[in-house]
């Protein structure tokens, strides 16, 4: 064997050598990750109780649209395969089977669909049912900002996935870059957020009035009334405030009511008046925030007085 021959020769085994230590690692590392993603998990849901779940969830029902979203920011939409009748965002989910409202969904077509685990918020009055049936169930509360961070964390312990934390910077950067565009000539403006024509608010400490906070508005319903107080419509006369939100659905007669015809608001037509898809992303504490935060500040650039 002549000296280039040699040469040539340890040339083409140490690649081979190497490709198949390559190969050993990767295939080493895929059956790391499918162990871990085979393992059983444990989650402590809103209500303190420990759901225990024997790998991730491949069929998932949500009955709450925000954690619908949640779910789909967080790359799953392809597990869910039923949601409540308002989840809509993203459109994909238009096309799933829908079990009813949050509150009180169909026990039958969730249980026909072979959920995993159902997704719900507090407030739904299925939970025992649901759990009676044998259906792992996992209660999930976003009514604030630092909530909306907390269930993205906990969806994500569920799902696998360490994309919670991106998710939520995301959110929290954009509700910045929003408060940054404003005049300062918005700056505690008095606001008043009527959720619907109850009349409910959107208090101080609610997710929503925690947006218009970091807006720099000023919310008329104080943090002691609760997230979404029912309020009497004297309190508002009372409070006088200088901007009006609310949805088109809910504004029908608002100039008419008692006494609101002398709110600076109402007089000097500071109203806006947001159109059904933009009371959603309003409406719905999860990824959408960011994009709420645009809408409201938006409003206040429009209405707010000089």
């Amino acid at each position: 064997m002549t000296k280039l021959d040699t040469l040539s020769s340890r040339c083409t085994v140490k690649p081979v050598a190497a490709v198949s230590a390559m190969v050993a690692s990767a295939s080493m590392l895929l059956l790391f990750a499918a162990t871990v993603q085979a393992q059983p998990l444990d989650v402590i849901d809103e209500r303190g109780v420990r759901v225990q779940l024997s790998q991730p969830p491949q069929r998932i029902v949500s009955l709450l649209p925000s954690i619908t979203e949640s779910v789909c920011a967080l790359g799953a939409c392809a597990r869910l395969v039923g949601v409540d009748r308002y989840s809509n965002s993203p459109a994909s989910v238009r096309s799933l089977p829908q079990v009813g409202g949050g509150l009180d969904p169909n026990v039958e077509a969730i249980v026909a669909l072979r959920p995993d685990v159902v997704l719900l918020a507090k407030s739904s009055r299925v939970i025992e049912r649901l759990e009676g049936l044998g259906l792992k169930v996992l209660v999930l509360e976003p009514k604030s900002h630092a909530d909306v961070q907390r269930v993205l964390e906990k969806i994500g312990q569920v799902l696998r996935t360490d994309d919670a934390l991106r998710v939520w910077r995301t959110i929290d950067a954009s509700v910045s870059a929003a408060a940054q565009s404003l005049p300062d000539r918005v700056r505690r403006t008095r606001v008043y957020f009527e959720v619907n024509n109850g009349p409910y608010a959107a208090g101080e400490i609610s997710f929503m009035g925690e947006t218009l906070t970091r807006l720099g508005a000023k919310n008329i319903v104080p943090a002691a009334l609760g997230p979404f107080p029912k309020l009497n419509p004297e309190f508002v006369v009372r409070a006088n405030p200088d901007l009006i939100m609310v949805s088109e659905r809910s504004a029908q007669g608002l100039e008419q009511r008692p006494g609101w015809a002398g709110i600076r608001a109402v007089r000097e037509r500071r109203i806006c008046r947001f159109k059904p898809d933009e009371s959603d992303v309003l409406v719905r504490p999860g990824p959408r925030m960011g994009e709420a935060a645009r809408i409201m500040a938006r409003c206040l650039a429009d209405k707010a007085p000089e």
